[in-house]
């Protein structure tokens, strides 16, 4: 029996009639009955009979004793198995996002579906609507999926609730369950045996500073390379590719790499500038603490470089091995413990040497990034740079470090203090100044250190990074493997383009792809494949820093397929720079982003954030395209033909089909 939305009193009193009579034994449970820690959302765990805050369930001043407050993107599976017969709520956006006037008028929209179809929505809501009744027939509904989806960008007061929510059933309890399963097909194509020379097109150092560049070639080994056009300084290893040196003088270098094996030979050029702008592209690499946090070590991060190289992906642009949090002594130790006599910062004992362990990172032909922040302790508790900038940057750089990410934390508290000071600075000043500080420590010194800010957005740090050095920047909170987390941060992003571009990049956070866990117990992504294809290419499309965040020992080959797609990874190293933008977006969570390529033509997403498969479109005049076009499957790497005007496609939910269109110059 299909689901139906019962209009009025009198079909629901007739409903209940029929149920009573036809059904005997039916129980009912409540939504805050079920085991809520097994429910997906974007903030937070959701709690029984509360608000995601903790206080009673309030909508437009009326209070409820029961129900469950959530936080959008929520989406909550419950597995009914066909034995459930009715589903009633009240729901609207909870009074306690009034306490944030800023937010309380951004809508939230309720969605109820039953086997991957729309059963009901509640259309946009916002602080003080009045709350809609939901009531609901799910005879025969296998699995119920209830959604707490925002309708803007501001997602931080994202509060809904489901109250006095009931499932009334007969035989098998309702409980969460996953939504349905999908195959991890590897789509990517296994590269041909000839050379095929990859990564980013264009590379920027900073005259006299130190240049670790390796050639990135998939192909059969052995192979050789060579380059034409090094300027005066450096030199190239014809048997590894890498590129070392320093050049005296500025200027731009166009560079003709070439790879050679028994299969034939490749070359591409390599535009090379010397010049005060570095990271020209989005940094690509690794980094510790999604996978290890707490419990890294100098081998794991050596573990880490190993597999780099030993997996290919040193071949496909990845370049730096980044040590996160927890590799100082802990902040609590006596000062002699934490510093030596001159300031300089000490490594705790699981780092025993840090210039020995730079310099393994770059003789795999790689590059190293380390962490710190501005406050008087880093987010774990540990030894950070506040007072001590300028030992701290020369300390990096005599170890060999060429990345430094510099995070918020216990500056927090020294920037409240301020506020609270009869005569305040201003808040601006007050983000600006901790980042303005490394970034002259960092200029100070004699190699080339990228300047990754971590303040989680404050500020709208997009509008002011660059101006005090930053080459990326925290947009968001920390990421999770979920869908709700991923893809609030991911899709929240769009407004933001006009700030990024070559040497500045928004920063989404790193990849929840592979074995993640943030300690010692790992496991795999909570991310469907699906999701992890559209993880991926949403961040490409953003020009976003990709740093892979699982752990390196451990990919399995659905993992490595989704980091070793050239044509994917040149979306995000796309010499040009653009962020993309979305071009269509509907109420249902059909989507189309698009960002203008150096070549001419658009790397397009076509994604789907509903619960149920969708046919997407896109159209050339959206994005900026006339006439006949040929259109790219770029994970397949296969053309699908020519199409006038646009391309339609079913796309899976949470998926996306990633596209290149136009004709290249």
């Amino acid at each position: 029996m299909p689901i139906r939305f019962r209009r009025s009193m009198a079909a629901c009193l007739a409903a209940t009639l029929v149920t009573a009579a036809s059904v005997h034994a039916a129980e009912t449970i409540s939504l805050s009955d079920l085991d809520l820690s097994q429910f997906e959302q974007d903030f937070k765990t959701p709690q029984a009979n509360q608000s995601v805050d903790g206080n009673p369930i309030t909508i437009a001043r009326r209070t409820f004793q029961h129900g469950v407050g959530g936080h959008g993107l929520a989406i909550w599976w419950i597995d009914l198995g066909g034995a459930a017969h009715r589903f009633t709520a009240f729901v609207g956006v909870d009074d306690e996002v009034r306490s944030n006037p800023e937010s309380a008028n951004f809508p939230l929209e309720f969605r109820v579906y039953g086997d991957q179809k729309i059963a009901w929505h509640s259309g946009p809501m916002r602080a003080g609507d009045p709350p809609k009744p939901v009531d609901l027939d799910l005879t025969g509904v296998q699995d119920l999926a209830l959604v707490i989806q925002p309708l803007s960008q501001e997602i931080s007061f994202a509060h809904g609730d489901w109250a006095d929510a009931n499932i009334i059933y007969d035989g098998q309890t309702p409980a969460p369950t996953q939504p349905p399963g999908e195959n991890a097909d590897v789509l990517t194509p296994t590269p041909p045996p000839e050379p095929r020379i990859n990564g980013a097109m264009v590379f920027g150092v900073r005259p006299k500073h130190p240049v670790i560049y390796t050639i990135a070639a998939t192909g059969d080994r052995p192979m050789t390379f060579s380059a034409d056009g090094l300027p005066g300084g450096l030199k190239l290893d014809p048997q590894t590719g890498l590129i070392t040196g320093a050049v005296p003088f500025a200027g731009d270098f166009p560079i003709t790499l070439k790879a050679t094996n028994a299969h034939g030979s490749a070359q591409r050029v390599l535009q090379l500038k010397v010049r005060a702008n570095i990271a020209l592209t989005p940094p690509m690499g690794w980094n510790s603490w999604n996978c290890f946090a707490h419990d890294v070590s100098d081998a794991k991060v050596r573990s880490a470089a190993d597999a780099m190289v030993d997996s290919g992906l040193i071949q496909h642009g990845w370049s730096y091995i980044n040590i996160d949090d927890c590799w100082q002594v802990d902040a609590s130790e006596p000062a002699d413990a934490r510093r030596n006599k001159d300031g300089s910062i000490k490594s705790n004992e699981k780092f025993p040497d840090m210039k020995s362990l730079a310099d393994y990172i770059h003789s795999k032909g790689l590059r190293a990034g380390i962490y710190s922040s501005p406050g008087p302790s880093t987010c774990g508790g540990f030894t950070a740079s506040f007072g001590y900038e300028q030992q701290d940057a020369h300390q990096y750089a005599q170890w060999g470090f060429d990345y430094l990410k510099y995070d918020w934390c216990s500056y927090g508290d020294i920037f409240d203090a301020a506020r609270k000071r009869p005569a305040p600075p201003p808040a601006m000043y007050l983000y600006e100044l901790p980042y303005r500080v490394m970034d002259q420590a960092l200029r100070a010194q004699d190699r080339d250190i990228v300047f990754s800010l971590c303040q989680y957005g404050y500020g709208d740090v997009w509008t002011w990074g660059q101006s005090v050095g930053g080459n990326c920047w925290r947009t968001t909170g920390d990421i999770v493997d979920n869908w709700s987390r991923m893809s609030s941060i991911g899709f929240h992003q769009a407004g933001k383009q006009a700030f990024a571009g070559p040497g500045h990049w928004n920063d989404p956070d790193m990849l929840v792809v592979g074995n993640v866990g943030w300690g010692e117990q790992l496991h795999p992504t909570k991310l469907s494949p699906n999701e992890q294809f559209t993880h991926i290419s949403l961040w490409c499309l953003l020009s976003a820093p990709l740093l892979i965040g699982c752990d390196m020992t451990q990919l399995d080959p659905f993992t490595l397929g989704l980091l070793s797609n050239d044509e994917v990874l040149a979306v995000d190293q796309d010499p040009l720079g653009r962020q993309a933008a979305p071009v269509f977006v509907s109420e249902d969570g059909q989507e189309v982003w698009a960002k203008t390529l150096s070549d001419g033509t658009r790397a397009v997403g076509l994604f789907n954030r509903g619960e149920m498969p969708a046919t997407i479109k896109v159209q050339w005049d959206q994005i900026g395209l006339a006439g006949k076009q040929t259109v790219r499957d770029l994970w397949r790497q296969n053309d699908l033909g020519q199409f006038d005007n646009q391309f339609t496609s079913e796309v899976p939910r949470h998926g996306v089909l990633l596209l290149k269109i136009g004709q290249a110059n």
